[in-house]
């Protein structure tokens, strides 16, 4: 690939590249007293009542974001369906756990306001307002722009009618061989009651008559969801570049007069329930944990529903009968602002099967060819990975930089090297043929002590971490489910191995998970270090995690839930001390989301204090930037694109005084008080210098992205043909291609 341009502003860059203001010197003191501000900064420390956003409506403008980039026109055409996927399975993940935690609020009668001041009645009413308005851009987007765009190239989501007659027999056979064998119409009536609907589930509903006479009947048919969505049309194809498919509900409506033999069908609508997918696990129990979560998973799909998602052309007395009978004797029950029409297609999350199955590279994103970083290339001589540890600390950068050759080779070579006497690791989240949890295996096989702490509490991968830890426990790991209170969140992983009569201990710290197909979609940051503070550090962290340990102190590491909020808002302090000294200061935070009270007032001292505070917040910001009086330094931006952005990074102050940190934790209640997680300070120059050139250039105004107002708006830059915006994560890939070819 080519260079990146001389405009992408990514200097300062590579190990051999200063940083601004200088070079770190970690080690050296801070203006004013350590840990603490100067005695008058608590001198007009009041702070509005009104200084936080809430963080539902955030999440919603995240998603918006994210339905932005599927309304570009400049974004490669299957790449906008893509984002028109990723934004139905996020509002479906929010209803689940959201808006069902709030709705459970109110039925506890916790009806207290929240920081922003807004009621659990007045948060649901604004969700709805704004949820009514992205749902219709989503659809618009769908059926006005992607639809006809994509059937311009030949790539066609066609209805029943759309078919011509040879296709219509085609799949008339298709239908009675392989869908109408699974199909099971449940009908509604006194002798039947109305069936469960599974939640996220499509579903026709159907009303048919005797056509001799008699009442209208209703009757419900699950769209099976173990065939593909939509049904690949066989038909004259344009030099492999075409692709017509039928939606599975089109066809199974095209066929009701089977399913309901001698009957008159009247009307027929799709429609879809979202219900809580929130699992209540009580670990203080005194049960098995793998026991009490698998029966909390079965009653999750009879959770209450907290949406309906209805066709827009749905009639009424249909609609009613839905909710009537979905609030069924739960005491539940689905306002009118839970009930969404949807124009078009409903669950458009379905659209992944299009982006990965039609195959024109002309139609979406160049693939990605992450580089092995130039310390882990194999060379005329080889090295292992611990001799190339053994030189210093590295800093790699997903997915710009390979996880095979890094973070996966790490694992794998610690499982086959016979002077290694020990690897442990956590495991949040990974993917179902992990090559991570192969070598942990073989490493246990062959008679390596090997210690797994699996969370199984990670939200919707609870079922798959079961299967990982009685799989590993089979192969003779030592595994550990997580802890009493806590989910384990922080990514660790050490191997400890015997070298010339001492043991030497080789640690990575990551901010993403040991997930080897999210690592090529995820940006994330890992340090691989054999530093022994380090060391000591992590086998502290672990005696903690499987023993009774209860140390909360370390040497290069925050650890929530003690650590971080108190670490980071104590450097926060440092730096209005040393801006109150050398009249300047500076603060960047790049994190998923900041929700966490006490460090936005932190941050908004530090502002008062006349601190630079560069906030990159992917997803939730309760903060508001641009305050007179209380965050006019405070600068907030989003970066939304091809990857999504994982890593958690804390930068503190400039040039010779310069600290950085990265790891799990980001600045929300869960994170610093419900989680343990690890930051880990970097001390290595080139690993800062390379910190420094990524939040430099996501702060720049070169830089394409998303800027949030005081009133809780974002802003999407808008360059010229003079000057248009760098594309950061594009220019990152090209940067480090380059650099490492």
């Amino acid at each position: 690939m080519d260079p990146a341009p001389a405009s992408t502003d990514l200097t300062p860059w590579g190990a051999e590249t200063a940083l601004s203001e200088g070079n770190v010197a970690p080690t050296q003191a801070w203006p004013g007293e350590a840990g603490v501000a100067d005695s008058d900064s608590t001198v007009d420390e009041r702070l509005p009542d009104d200084r936080f956003l809430n963080r539902e409506l955030s999440w919603l403008e995240f998603n918006a974001r994210v339905l932005t980039l599927a309304e570009d026109p400049t974004v490669p055409l299957l790449e906008r369906a893509k984002f028109l996927a990723i934004f139905a399975s996020n509002l479906d993940e929010f209803y689940m756990v959201r808006v069902a935690g709030l709705k459970r609020r109110m039925q506890m009668g916790l009806l207290a306001p929240g920081p922003d001041g807004l009621t659990p009645r007045e948060m649901l009413r604004s969700i709805a307002e704004r949820t009514a308005d992205l749902v219709s851009r989503h659809a618009r987007c769908f059926t006005e722009q992607i639809a006809p765009t994509l059937a311009e190239q030949h790539v066609e989501i066609l209805t029943w009618a759309d078919l011509a007659d040879d296709e219509h027999e085609r799949l008339r056979a298709y239908f009675r061989d392989q869908i109408f064998p699974v199909l099971t119409p449940l009908a509604v009536d006194p002798a039947h009651p109305f069936p469960y609907i599974s939640s996220l589930s499509l579903n026709l509903a159907v009303v048919v008559r005797d056509p001799d006479g008699g009442p209208e009947l209703f009757a419900r048919i699950k769209v099976p969801n173990n065939v593909p969505r939509f049904i690949a049309v066989m038909g004259p194809v344009d030099d492999g570049r075409a692709a017509r498919y039928l939606p599975l509900e089109e066809l199974i409506a095209a066929h009701l007069g089977l399913l309901f033999s001698g009957m008159q069908v009247v009307e027929h609508h799709v429609f879809r329930v979202t219900r809580n997918a929130e699992l209540e696990v009580d670990d203080d129990r005194d049960e098995d944990l793998l026991q009490a979560l698998e029966r909390e998973l079965a009653r999750r799909r009879f959770g209450p529903p907290v949406r309906l998602e209805v066709a827009a052309t749905i009639s009424d007395h249909v609609l009613q009968l839905l909710v009537r009978e979905l609030a069924g004797t739960l005491d539940e029950t689905l306002a009118d602002h839970d009930v969404l029409r949807v124009p078009g297609l409903l669950d458009l999350s379905a659209l992944w099967q299009v982006h990965n199955e039609v195959d024109r590279p002309d139609l979406k994103d160049r693939p990605v060819r992450p580089a092995t970083h130039p310390l882990f290339a194999e060379g005329e001589v080889p090295r292992s990975i611990f001799a190339r540890m053994r030189d210093g600390d590295i800093l790699v950068h997903h997915p710009y930089h390979s996880f095979s050759t890094s973070v996966q080779r790490f694992i794998e070579q610690a499982a086959a090297d016979p002077n290694v006497l020990a690897i442990k690791q956590t495991l949040y989240r990974t993917s179902g043929d992990s090559p991570v949890v192969d070598a942990l295996i073989a490493a246990a096989q062959a008679g390596k002590q090997v210690v797994v702490l699996v969370e199984v509490k990670a939200r919707f991968d609870e079922l798959a971490n079961i299967g990982w830890a009685r799989m590993l426990e089979r192969a003779g790991c030592h595994v550990v489910y997580g802890m009493v209170g806590l989910k384990t969140h922080c990514k660790i992983a050490m191997v400890v191995r015997h070298e010339g009569g001492y043991l030497k201990r080789y640690c990575h710290i990551g901010t993403g998970n040991y997930h080897p197909k999210t690592a090529r979609i995820y940006e994330d940051f890992g340090l691989f270090t054999a530093d022994p503070e380090v060391g000591a550090d992590l086998t502290d962290l672990f005696n903690v995690l499987t023993g009774y340990s209860r140390q909360t102190g370390y040497r290069r590491l925050l650890v929530a839930p003690h650590g971080v909020r108190s670490g980071l808002i104590e450097r926060v302090e440092r730096e209005i001390a040393a801006a109150k000294a050398t009249g300047s200061g500076l603060i960047q935070f790049k994190v998923n989301s900041i929700v966490d009270e006490e460090t936005i007032d932190a941050l908004y001292r530090a502002s008062r204090a006349g601190v630079t505070v560069d906030l990159n917040v992917r997803g939730i910001c309760a903060l508001r930037p641009g305050v007179p009086g209380l965050s006019e330094n405070i600068r907030v931006r989003s970066i939304v694109g091809r990857f999504l952005e994982h890593s958690r990074l804390f930068r503190f102050g400039s040039g010779d005084r310069a600290e950085f940190w990265i790891g799990s934790a980001d600045l929300m209640h869960r994170n610093l008080d419900r989680r343990v997680e690890a930051l880990v300070q970097i001390t290595d120059r080139a690993a800062q210098s390379q910190l420094d050139a990524v939040l430099t250039a996501a702060m720049s105004d070169a830089t394409g992205g998303f800027d949030l107002d005081q009133h809780g708006e974002w802003h999407r830059r808008v360059g010229t043909d003079e000057a248009p915006l760098v594309d950061l994560q594009d220019a990152l890939l090209r940067r480090t291609i380059a650099r490492h070819d």
